[in-house]
């Protein structure tokens, strides 16, 4: 049984940074590039961020990208967002997955259908 559980989010003001984690059990991250997603409010779910296979090269959406950092640590199944410079419009559910991703294709896509709880990031003006 594959478990994804995500933490660190928060309310903070604008201008304001925040590091999300995601550690998941019963799967190995070997092997599969991994994402970051974020739902709003009425909104569809969205790719923002994504780390390939090995962990040198990573893809952003350009709504985050100069602002949040994706990164993982293999060995502990656990992978990161840091988020700086947080805008009102980042407020949303954030959650992470297995994804797919690459050069051509930098917004994530999610692989298989394994979902956490999220966790809540909501920034104030």
């Amino acid at each position: 049984q594959v478990t994804v559980v995500e933490s660190g989010g928060g309310s903070v003001q604008a201008g304001g940074s925040l590091t999300l984690s995601c550690t998941i059990s019963g799967l190995s991250f070997d092997g599969y590039a991994m994402g970051w997603f974020r739902q709003a409010p009425e909104k569809e779910r969205e790719g923002i961020a994504c780390i390939g296979r090995s962990g040198r090269s990573t893809f952003y959406a350009d709504s985050v990208k100069g602002r949040f950092t994706i990164s993982k640590d293999d060995a502990k199944n656990t992978l990161y967002l840091q988020m700086n410079s947080l805008k009102p419009e980042d407020t949303a559910m954030y959650y992470c997955t297995f994804a797919s991703c690459g050069p051509g294709s930098p917004i994530p896509k999610s692989l298989f259908n394994y979902w956490g709880q999220g966790t809540q990031v909501t920034v104030s003006s």
